[in-house]
């Protein structure tokens, strides 16, 4: 394992200052998908194809981008940090251009496709920077910052995208999407093009082999699962005549994620990280069945809170603990395997969701959901595994 401390001390210093082009990259990028997530499947609604073609939307973008980190740890590797996220960033912005465009659900499927393999780079490069340009004192409080900036444009950005979309229309907030994340695109030659100093690089079917990287990141896709089913489903679900109780159900749950992820990460001396995530999957479970009883205000308030402390206490504990068993040259592999287990729930989750309440309705499916959640306790309880190991 590379000891970093052997580095000089201006050297550790002079990389944290790269991260505030990570910071302001990765926040346009995420106010660019999260303006967007619940808007295009209440688009796709609005053409006819229903909640399964709203499930759809969100599984493809979550689909695309399963896809393409599998194969990101091997494009860093020959094209770069810089090179691969200025593209990304393009990839995630400008098909969002076509959407005003895109009378039918194969034309919304297809930029919710390309927009994912953007999406992809962008979530992987993240957070595998800002463990990479961080001392291995601070990086856990650089990865709860991380947690933060990435979380403010799910607070901001989630809610005010349904918000304006019933005021302004659909085109506006497509456009505004498309700006954020080009916008930020210059800042990308600001990146290194490389990081994780001069070790071989651990491949991702490496790091796939390893129980202490993949536990963590299966348990974390659950709480993943259970936080797209609100961000997709929760605009439908609600009464027509309940105000901007959608928008604010979504602001809510964004805001308990974000501080929650910001909690996990200032409690990890207390509070071992295996046990928040096993907190993270009762309390999803206890949120999907406070949103059986759909036609409740309060209910759904109180589902969309527990739900999102939830996801973002997982969110912090689960990779906290990944980084913590793989030298740096595995961030990236690491990285890219949380967001697989990130975006594989969003995707499952909307999916799974839709077809179920197709079938059965909203309540019984929140209840379904709930009851699947309980099965991951017991192997989120088993994580007691070695730190730093090594996935060779």
């Amino acid at each position: 394992m590379t000891n970093r401390r052997e580095n000089p001390p201006g050297a550790a210093v002079s990389a944290e200052r790269l991260l505030l082009p990570v910071f302001i990259t990765s926040f346009g990028a995420m106010m660019s998908f999260y303006l967007l997530l619940s808007v295009v499947p209440q688009y796709a609604n609005a053409i006819g194809a229903g909640g399964l073609g709203a499930g759809l939307a969100t599984g493809m973008l979550m689909g695309a981008t399963v896809a393409v980190e599998i194969v990101t740890p091997r494009l860093l590797a020959r094209f770069g940090y810089r090179a691969l996220y200025a593209a990304s960033l393009v990839l995630l912005g400008a098909p969002a251009l076509a959407l005003p465009f895109s009378h039918s659900i194969g034309a919304i499927l297809a930029v919710c496709v390309v927009r994912g393999a953007g999406f992809a780079a962008v979530a992987v490069i993240g957070s595998a920077l800002v463990a990479a340009l961080s001392p291995e004192e601070r990086r856990g409080a650089n990865l709860g910052l991380y947690g933060v900036v990435t979380g403010v444009p799910a607070v901001v950005a989630l809610p005010l995208g349904v918000w304006l979309t019933a005021r302004v229309g659909f085109t506006p907030v497509f456009i505004s999407g498309a700006l954020f994340a080009l916008a930020v695109v210059p800042l990308a030659r600001r990146l290194p093009r490389r990081a994780g100093g001069s070790a071989a690089v651990i491949g991702l079917l490496a790091a796939l082999r390893t129980p202490g990287v993949v536990r963590p990141a299966v348990v974390f896709a659950t709480t993943a699962m259970a936080a797209s089913i609100v961000m997709t489903f929760v605009p439908l679900v609600v009464a027509d005549d309940s105000g901007d109780l959608a928008a604010l159900a979504l602001l809510v749950h964004a805001a308990a994620a974000t501080l929650a992820r910001w909690w996990a990460g200032n409690s990890g001396d207390r509070h071992s990280a295996g046990s928040l995530l096993t907190a993270g999957v009762f309390a999803s479970a206890a949120g999907l069945l406070a949103m059986v009883a759909t036609t409740s205000q309060a209910a759904v308030l109180l589902g969309v809170v527990l739900l999102g402390a939830a996801f973002g206490v997982a969110q912090q504990a689960s990779l906290t603990m990944m980084f913590n068993r793989v030298p740096a040259s595995g961030f990236d592999s690491a990285s890219a395997i949380w967001n697989l287990g990130y975006d594989a729930g969003l995707g499952l989750g909307g999916v799974g969701f839709g077809a179920l309440a197709a079938g059965t309705g909203y309540p019984m499916a929140f209840l379904v959901a709930a009851l699947l959640m309980l099965i991951v306790v017991v192997p989120s309880r088993n994580q007691n595994v070695p730190r730093a190991l090594s996935c060779q």
